[in-house]
């Protein structure tokens, strides 16, 4: 997955901060497991796999749109915030309808960990993509807020 998202935006410092943001959805994760009492197993990893794969997906998605309001003129600063407000629900949309397929896992003996790893893991790493991928951007490219213009 590291080398695509090196292949798609040709840069290692855009890879670093969309794959930084992945191991922090174990947050949500280890919550989700904890509050349902079920154990990390097998089914639970290959949860944590594939929402790590969503992870970098909808940070992807977030950066690409990120370059194209760049690409469009805008500043840099001025493209964090409409980049992130033009994700925000489709973003949203997608962990909401993963989540929601999910609740009928929940209750499977041996589907019910990946569910709940997924449930929670994903609702905690949709805010912290919508967060984490602007302030991480602004952080490594220097970007600094524009000043407004004061009127005479």
């Amino acid at each position: 997955m590291v080398f695509i998202v090196v292949c798609l935006f040709n840069s290692l410092r855009t890879t670093a901060i969309i794959c930084l943001t992945v191991p922090l959805a174990i947050i949500g994760v280890t919550g989700g497991l904890l509050l349902t009492g079920l154990p990390f197993g097998f089914m639970a990893l290959l949860g944590v796999l594939s929402l790590g794969g969503e992870q970098i997906k909808n940070s992807v998605v977030l950066v690409e749109e990120l370059y194209l309001e760049i690409g469009h003129g805008k500043g840099q600063y001025e493209a964090i915030l409409d980049a992130g407000v033009a994700r925000l629900r489709p973003v949203l949309l997608v962990a909401v309808t993963t989540i929601l397929g999910m609740i009928p896992l929940v209750q499977d003996a041996f589907f019910g960990a990946m569910a709940v790893t997924i449930m929670f893991g994903l609702a905690f790493a949709c805010v912290l993509t919508m967060v984490l991928v602007p302030v991480l951007y602004a952080i490594v490219y220097k970007v600094h807020a524009t000043p407004e213009p004061k009127p005479s």
